[in-house]
């Protein structure tokens, strides 16, 4: 069996140096560079499959997030967030959110809602 060669002390070199605290600030940074780029694409980046997730804790079945979700898709509005698109449609013409979904999805007025996003 072979041996392990200990290299702790020359892979600890350049840090031996720093105190407790100054470890810990060193850790939080190398933390933040591999978290970043996850919350990066987290936040601009989406699916269908997490879209009818969304619309589906808003209250819509899965078959009716589905269309929905199929709808913004063929629309092009998909990177806006489904469910954001409904509350936003909502809002404007004073409607629930299930209402303003099921008008989306029985609707051709997704086609000119469109704009408000495109702006």
């Amino acid at each position: 069996m072979k041996s392990r060669v200990d290299d702790f002390a020359t892979r600890r070199a350049h840090l031996a140096h720093l105190s407790d605290q100054e470890l810990k600030v060193y850790f939080e940074k190398l933390t933040d560079q591999l978290i970043d780029p996850l919350l990066d694409m987290a936040y601009h980046y989406t699916t269908p499959a997490i879209e009818r997730s969304v619309l589906m804790r808003m209250g819509f079945s899965s078959i009716e997030a589905k269309q929905l979700t199929d709808k913004m898709m063929e629309h092009n509005l998909i990177e806006y967030g489904t469910g954001h698109i409904v509350f936003r449609y909502a809002q404007d013409h004073h409607l629930t959110i299930r209402e303003a979904g099921l008008k989306l999805l029985s609707s051709e007025e997704i086609a000119s809602y469109k704009e408000v996003f495109l702006r």
